[in-house]
């Protein structure tokens, strides 16, 4: 982690502060791995060797590119070596990277598993690769994996309570939630097994419950937007819930929800105010389109609107081909043109004859083509279909909070480059 942290403070620019981190983790690697220190340090020395050329002192990076040269000789080749422990350090890397990168965290996982089979750390490794990779559907190898690393991390109650999520994914409800009471007896004070447990209970139905969990990783993270917005989620689900108790009366069914909903609405306010982007929070997307939502917010704005139409402002000319309908180069002239012209028109009519036009994806689908193709302005009005919803206190439209010339449009349509 001290690793991962030195890296975004050299992507901030602050590359002294980098030198900081590094330190601290070649430190905890002396302390945790006394044996093993030289190849486990090795990727901490490859750091520093980066950051001092980045700071222009060649000295001490030729320095560190020594060291990491003198250990990779003792082992294997110059440069290059091969052991589990670096296979596990890679895969712990990809694992903090995101969903997206399970994939290539369970390869690291499973090639330091080849030499060390019984290692608890790239058991427990793989484990949660697993688990993120297979829980839809959930398979039934993923809960040997779990075992395994159980089995061989008997005092790790996060990998218990994943075990215990998957049990519940697997039809096996009542036997997870006895190990989630038990891991949250053991470990009162640890945020990931308290989300995890919380996703469980939400799952289950048992909101409040979930709701307290949430409410207890606030006390030592106040400033995560994320809890919040998982809360406002919740509470919204509550107001679903209470919909369908058919013993209660009309009067009282409609106090209860409107409860709720403002509860939603103030936890939603504080996680744009905390600083959630909405465009990175699909739940509360969903929130925001629903008709019952509008009922609470039609008369308030957004806390941060400025900033979400800051990030807005952004979605056409940074936004990297995250669909199928803009992995393909369609720019005229290119070698694939004639060739993509047919696979664009295609797409086109695909989308529109699975997508309603009232459905988010379809606006979102089109406004990524005519933005692959330059057309800025279709892609905005595209965009404002499906955002909509979102802005629809602005006093203006959406091309024109980020857009504001229509002729300044048409000259950066000449000059950008589109990706």
């Amino acid at each position: 982690m001290y690793n991962m942290l030195a890296y975004i403070k050299h992507l901030e620019g602050q590359n002294e502060a980098a030198l900081e981190c590094l330190k601290q983790a070649e430190e905890s690697t002396r302390q945790e791995h006394a044996d093993q220190a030289e190849v486990r340090n090795l990727v901490t020395w490859g750091n520093y060797a980066w950051v001092y050329y980045h700071l222009g002192r060649l000295p001490e990076a030729q320095a560190y590119v020594d060291k990491v040269k003198q250990v990779c000789e003792k082992f294997s080749n110059p440069y290059s070596i091969e052991c589990p422990e670096l296979n596990s350090e890679e895969g712990w890397t990809w694992l903090r990277c995101g969903k997206i990168q399970n994939e290539r965290a369970k390869v690291c996982f499973e090639k330091a598993l080849e030499k060390k089979p019984n290692n608890p750390e790239f058991s427990c490794g793989l484990a949660i690769a697993k688990f993120n990779l297979d829980s839809k559907p959930p398979k039934p190898v993923t809960d040997s994996v779990l075992n395994r690393a159980i089995e061989l991390n008997p005092d790790n109650q996060y990998i218990r309570i994943l075990h215990a999520l998957n049990l519940q994914r697997m039809g096996e409800e009542a036997e997870g939630e006895r190990i989630v009471k038990e891991v949250l007896e053991k470990t009162p004070h640890q945020n990931d097994v308290f989300r995890i447990a919380a996703k469980f209970y939400k799952i289950k139905g048992e909101l409040d419950t979930a709701i307290e969990l949430i409410q207890k990783m606030l006390q030592s993270t106040p400033n995560n937007c994320y809890l919040y917005h998982q809360i406002a989620c919740c509470y919204w689900a509550k107001g679903k819930q209470i919909q369908n108790e058919k013993e209660l009366d009309a009067d009282r069914m409609s106090e209860k929800i409107e409860e709720v909903r403002k509860k939603a609405q103030e936890y939603l306010d504080k996680a744009i105010e905390k600083g959630l982007n909405p465009l990175d929070a699909p739940d509360l997307t969903k929130l925001l389109e629903t008709e019952d939502y509008y009922q609470i917010t039609s008369n308030k704005k957004f806390p941060s609107l400025e900033r979400f139409t800051q990030s807005l402002s952004r979605i056409v000319t940074l936004r990297q081909a995250a669909d199928t309908a803009v992995q393909f180069d369609f720019r005229p002239g290119s070698r694939q043109s004639s060739e993509n012209e047919k696979m664009k028109c295609q797409l086109q009519k695909t989308f529109e004859s699975q997508s309603p036009k009232n459905a988010p994806s379809y606006w979102s689908q089109q406004g990524l083509i005519h933005k692959k193709n330059g057309e800025l302005l279709q892609a905005v009005e595209c965009l404002e279909k499906k955002l909509g919803p979102l802005l629809r206190n602005s006093p203006s439209s959406l091309s024109y909070l980020f857009l504001p010339e229509p002729e300044m449009i048409k000259k950066s349509a000449t000059s950008l480059t589109m990706s």
